[in-house]
């Protein structure tokens, strides 16, 4: 009887460990550590907490993080995807030659003459 106790708890000992030697289920429950938080420049949660940059667009550095194998990442980030709201008004500025304190005629007298 000491034999087949003795084999029970080995038996348990041996799953106990094999069941910490996976690298799935068992190992996630570690994880309750954040390496990234969200950045100030781009807002993305890829801002490496104690190496200090981003790692989406390489905040601090004052260069955009781009590459020319990511073309996708580029045209996703490109002038033109956010709300662009100094640069509509340098485009409508530029419709009209970049003219400042001038009246414009109302159209009555541009549709007289």
């Amino acid at each position: 009887s000491s034999r087949v106790l003795w084999t029970l708890a080995v038996t348990q000992l041996a799953s106990s460990v094999l069941a910490e030697m996976t690298k799935g289920t068992s190992s996630f429950g570690k994880r309750n550590d954040k390496t990234h938080t969200l950045c100030i420049r781009c807002g993305r949660k890829a801002y490496h907490i104690q190496k200090k940059d981003c790692a989406s667009c390489g905040f601090p550095s004052p260069k955009k993080r781009t590459y020319q194998w990511g073309q996708k990442s580029i045209r996703r980030r490109t002038t033109g995807t956010g709300r662009m709201a100094h640069l509509k008004d340098v485009i409508k500025r530029a419709r009209s030659g970049f003219r400042e304190n001038v009246v414009q005629k109302s159209r009555k007298v541009r549709a007289a003459q």
